[in-house]
């Protein structure tokens, strides 16, 4: 049986150790398989220069090189605060079972992580985005989404 506080706390202790160390942002997550901790990391997107180095998606990463996989199926993750849009996707795809979280996405608002504007993005057109955005050759991309589909020995995820 998994002790999920104990995991927990594993990825608070991260978050708050890159705080301490100012390795990045206040934020830690842990994959779990069969109740053994198989990655975790802190976010280190300042340290890195990377904006998708966010505690999650690098535990993810970890994750699947440590069990030579690209779906974390049969894991858990515990990370210290509820994921951003990038990061729920990310976990999504992974496949992850369930997700347990310390922080909600208003706690990390309040101290300036605050990702609302992404889920009132993802809710308008593309053209009505403050990203800017035009569909360009599509014929010529599709191509590759035709060979894809017929394509022998694909792996599909």
């Amino acid at each position: 049986m998994e002790n999920h506080e104990e995991f927990m706390r594993e990825a608070i202790a991260l978050s708050k150790q890159n705080v301490e160390k100012g390795l990045g942002g206040p934020f830690g997550a842990v994959i779990v398989k069969d109740g053994k901790i198989v990655a975790k990391s802190a976010n280190t997107v300042t340290t890195t220069n990377d904006p998708t180095a966010h505690a999650e998606v690098a535990t993810i990463r970890l994750a699947c090189k440590e069990l030579n996989t690209f779906t974390l199926e049969g894991c858990v993750i515990y990370t210290s605060c509820e994921p951003c849009p990038m990061c729920l996707g990310a976990i999504y795809w992974a496949r992850l079972d369930k997700m347990y979280y310390g922080n909600t996405k208003t706690d990390a608002a309040v101290i300036g992580f605050d990702d609302a504007f992404i889920y009132e993005e993802l809710d308008l057109k593309p053209e009505d985005r403050k990203l800017k955005a035009e569909q360009l050759l599509n014929n010529e991309a599709l191509e590759a989404f035709k060979m894809w589909d017929i394509a022998e020995g694909r792996v599909d995820y």
